[in-house]
């Protein structure tokens, strides 16, 4: 297949074309490179991706309509790949005009895209943030997600419904992906995992919020990514079973899906720390601090949709993930001396 990945030199954008491009698929890959944290990390996951004979990269904005049109019109891609976003839950809070430019404006491109250079399947990034406050657990993609606690989580649930409304309207097959607290190797500076390890490999200490009392479901990077390539490869169609009467949120009449991806093991934040200690070597310094607007105190996936629709579901035990993100650390930024 030919396939567009949006969002190709960040975290998981990498790992998806690394992976699309090792079975033979024809891969272009887009980013703006943006300097929502340190440009230098996302050109070093490029040049990883650079020997790849099957992988090309240009740089171009989501936002930019008339560009990404182009881009569609000139590649004739058979299916996409959205991850292009704002990230960042906190982030969204102070600048919440950022979110509206790429998370909705530049999601409403690819669409159109879509849309006028008709596609087999477009597969974009959700996020477990669209739960809100919800407190029933696991979350189930039946559950309301009508009560959002942040921008980030809001933009997100605006992109599942933009993604009905093209699938109803126009017969776009779309699958949205809610995805699970994601870690691993080339991860992002702004999640906490990457800053645990930075600041307890240099003695600084850490915030602890809500006294360590939160819970989060961690999913490693390569159960996500396999998660999104069976997703791909597997086009969203209507349900024979959708009732309006009692309508299903993550399915429909059109060809619509939404899943949650996530590792169904949710771990709380004192023991998550614990497990970034054991894997550096190192005991952190902490500092307990009230819980921070736009947070939750608790996600879990149920993942048993995913499973049931591709075979596939998270696997990988927190504590061998960590560990290879540590090494992974160690390796790029260098530990120090001693550690």
């Amino acid at each position: 297949m030919k396939v567009l990945i949006t969002g190709a030199a960040g975290f998981i954008g990498m790992h998806v074309v690394q992976r699309l491009a090792a079975r033979g698929d024809s891969v272009v890959g887009i980013d703006n490179l943006n300097a929502y944290y340190d440009p230098s990390l996302k050109r070093a996951r490029l040049a990883e991706l650079a020997g790849l004979d099957n992988f090309r990269f240009e740089p171009l904005d989501i936002v930019d309509g008339a560009a990404l049109d182009a881009l569609f019109a000139r590649e004739k891609f058979d299916r996409v790949v959205h991850l292009a976003a704002q990230a960042g839950v906190r982030y969204s809070i102070d600048n919440p005009l950022a979110y509206g430019d790429s998370n909705l404006s530049g999601f409403l491109h690819v669409l159109e895209a879509c849309r006028h250079h008709p596609v087999e399947h477009l597969v974009y990034a959700s996020s477990s943030s669209v739960y809100g406050g919800n407190a029933k657990m696991p979350f189930s993609e039946a559950d309301s997600v009508d009560h959002p606690v942040s921008l980030y989580a809001a933009t997100k649930k605006s992109n599942e419904l933009m993604a009905h409304t093209y699938s109803h309207l126009y017969g776009t097959p779309t699958t949205g992906l809610r995805f699970f607290t994601v870690y691993g190797p080339w991860g992002r500076p702004d999640m906490a995992y990457f800053s645990f390890t930075r600041d307890i490999l240099a003695g600084k200490p850490i915030a602890v919020y809500n006294d360590g009392k939160m819970m989060r479901d961690f999913t490693y990077i390569d159960d996500i990514v396999d998660g999104v390539v069976a997703v791909l490869d597997r086009p969203a169609t209507p349900d024979p079973a959708f009732d309006a009467l009692h309508p299903h949120p993550g399915r429909s009449r059109a060809p619509y899906r939404v899943f949650n991806i996530g590792n169904q093991d949710p771990v709380q934040l004192g023991e998550f720390i614990a497990t970034i200690e054991r894997a550096v070597g190192v005991e952190a310094v902490k500092v307990y601090k009230p819980m921070q607007p736009g947070d939750v105190v608790a996600t879990h996936a149920d993942v048993s949709a995913l499973r049931e629709w591709t075979g596939v579901a998270p696997r990988t035990p927190l504590n061998v993930g960590i560990g290879r993100f540590a090494d992974w650390y160690k390796r790029y930024y260098g530990a120090p001396e001693g550690r």
